[in-house]
């Protein structure tokens, strides 16, 4: 420990990113990307950037990413916020929004920074657990609460909940905020922005990274009343007034101009995840139902981190947590159609 920390940098245990290692050939399931890039429009439109360009500041404000965000979620742009990446967006949400004298509630198994923001802004919490089938109950977040955050489709889980789930929660916590966190919504869910013009309490935020694989360039967008977009303003312009470079504007306008190549590609991790899990049941896993671009797998006789353990030696990297309630389970990023045989033949060969 050095003696130059403050106390709250002591006391914090820091979010653990999935490993991105260096070697090469390695089939890497383990982090969720995208395996089929970004539209050619992403690409040109870096291109087309100039020198000049880049010795002035960006749009502090990303009007016209706002733009676009609102005129495809029919909604108007100030309802629209635009941030670093979706952690960035969720970490002021989490410090304008969600801070209050009640514990925050979030699910047992989701996404682990929840907990990490939380010690890092002092908001005291509640995990609430999921269901024996690791599905999420509405009616389990009636406690007395601060706000309420969930990822949907849940992480590392996959499975998805419902608008009229989503719809419940809003109903029944009227005086908290609710965030859903669509990190993965494009891979067979529905947007709760929808729900945006009938609850002012909710924020919705997601992210370019996944589904049209722009994660090296950290774009997130977070939906909402007027009123809480206002918040996060608040909160940005007093950390960093231009979160977001010109290369990353340009290149999410570009991509959400081409909405052919973003459904393209989610169709086709959609395909490649249902064979998947058809081969791995075949094989003898256990899988849940996912709506996500990963499925969370555990095998009927054979232990998770000794399966994680021998694909790593073959060069196939996959996500292993060692924690209560999952320490059974596999998270296996839907990769390409080749990268899915690799791990079917590889599993073939070991479970043999």
């Amino acid at each position: 420990m050095s003696r130059y920390w403050s106390d709250l940098v002591s006391r914090l245990t820091p979010y653990v990113p999935g490993e991105q290692p260096a070697r090469d050939g390695l089939v890497k399931l383990n982090t969720n990307e995208n395996p089929y890039g970004p539209s050619p429009r992403v690409m040109e439109a870096i291109a087309a950037i100039t020198a000049d360009s880049l010795r002035l500041y960006p749009d502090p404000e990303s009007v016209a990413l706002k733009k676009a965000f609102a005129d495809e979620n029919d909604l108007v742009p100030e309802q629209v916020f635009i941030g670093n990446g979706s952690d960035e967006v969720l970490a002021h949400a989490f410090q304008g929004l969600l801070k209050h004298d009640k514990p925050l509630l979030f699910p047992d198994i989701s996404y682990s920074f929840y907990p990490v923001w939380c010690d890092l802004y002092g908001i005291d919490y509640l995990q609430v657990p999921v269901a024996e089938d690791f599905s999420i109950d509405p009616d389990a977040y009636s406690a007395d609460n601060g706000g309420i955050i969930i990822p949907n489709p849940n992480a590392p889980t996959g499975m998805l909940l419902p608008l009229s789930g989503i719809r419940e929660l809003l109903e029944s916590n009227r005086e908290s905020v609710v965030v859903i966190d669509e990190a993965y919504i494009d891979f067979g869910g529905e947007s709760a922005t929808t729900l945006i013009g009938d609850h002012d309490n909710l924020l919705v935020v997601q992210t370019l990274s996944k589904s049209r694989a722009l994660a090296g360039l950290r774009v997130g967008v977070a939906m909402g009343s007027a009123v809480l977009i206002e918040g996060l303003q608040r909160i940005k312009n007093s950390f960093n007034s231009y979160p977001l470079d010109l290369l990353a504007q340009r290149a999410a306008l570009a991509s959400l101009g081409d909405e052919n190549h973003f459904r393209k590609s989610c169709q086709r991790v959609i395909a490649s995840r249902e064979s998947l899990c058809v081969q791995l049941h075949g094989l003898g896993f256990d899988i849940l139902p996912s709506k996500a671009n990963f499925i969370f797998a555990s095998h009927t006789t054979r232990p998770a981190k000794e399966l994680f353990t021998v694909l790593r030696e073959r060069g196939i990297i996959v996500r292993y947590f060692d924690k209560p309630r999952i320490s059974d389970y596999l998270r296996i990023t839907i990769g390409t159609d080749a990268e899915c045989d690799a791990l079917v033949q590889a599993l073939t060969e070991i479970l043999a």
